[in-house]
């Protein structure tokens, strides 16, 4: 018995060292973590656990469990969670073919948030799906102040109507049929803006998404809007790549985890 238990403890310690080569990985892409508490439309399910929505991958996600497909993903919205649970979330693929593919090696469940009409939007959520990693739409959303970047032409703005938004997250699920949620890639002055985001958290709601609220700025509206609009919403807890150093994220990886 004591070879078996030193045999695993050297089991995970190899694991985890594998791991950081990977997760140094996130000083190039943005790498954020949530805790896994979502908040729901009327609160808890039936059962009184948090509830999560399907296709946000946790690391500590049982052997048993079945990743979505287009089409039932959406259907069966909500899966019970054991706790505590923690979700990383990569943002920013698509756009990296070489960095999305190191990302796909990655040895425990992770979900990608991708944006769309990149070099590799297409393929990488098909891909993403079969590891059985969740999969985001990261949508570009109007930032405060200028940014030059190639997301210019399929943003979300705000005084764009309904009917604009509905066509352009249209554009991008046709692109991304595995995401089950969306987040947002900037967006500081657009998750701010209280009548943009009741259009777009209304417009998740009639295709079934949740919404991952990326908290670009402290003056989001989109837990609110999401969840009067009777979406499930989760707000984002940790940036872990926010510094260069090492020492640092590996202090923030500490915060995410007493978060969780």
């Amino acid at each position: 018995m004591k070879r078996r238990r030193g045999a695993r403890k050297k089991g995970e310690a190899g694991r985890r060292r594998r791991w950081w080569p990977l997760m140094f990985c996130a000083f190039l892409a943005g790498l954020l973590t949530v805790g896994l508490a979502v908040l729901m439309p009327g609160g808890e399910n039936r059962n009184g656990r948090p509830a999560s929505p399907k296709g946000l991958s946790a690391p500590a996600a049982g052997p048993g469990e079945s990743a979505q497909v287009p089409g039932t993903a959406r259907d069966s919205l909500l899966v019970e969670v054991p706790t505590p649970r923690l979700a990383i979330v990569v943002d920013d693929c698509g756009y990296d073919p070489t960095r999305d593919a190191e990302w796909l090696k990655f040895p425990e469940k992770i979900t990608m948030a991708v944006i769309p009409f990149g070099p590799s939007s297409r393929r990488l959520p098909r891909a993403a799906h079969e590891r059985g990693f969740g999969v985001l739409i990261h949508a570009p959303m109007e930032p405060e102040g200028p940014v030059s970047d190639r997301t210019g032409d399929f943003r979300f703005r705000r005084g764009m109507s309904r009917e604009e938004m509905d066509a352009l997250l249209g554009r991008m699920i046709e692109e991304n049929a595995w995401a089950s949620g969306v987040s947002n890639h900037m967006g500081s002055a657009f998750t701010a803006d209280p009548e943009s985001m009741a259009k777009f958290a209304s417009l998740l709601k009639s295709r079934r998404l949740f919404f991952l609220d990326s908290v670009t700025t402290s003056r989001s509206v989109a837990v609110q809007s999401a969840l009067q609009a009777g979406i499930p919403v989760i707000r984002r807890d940790v940036f872990l790549d926010t510094g260069i150093r090492p020492e640092d994220m590996h202090l923030r990886w500490k915060k995410a985890l007493s978060i969780a």
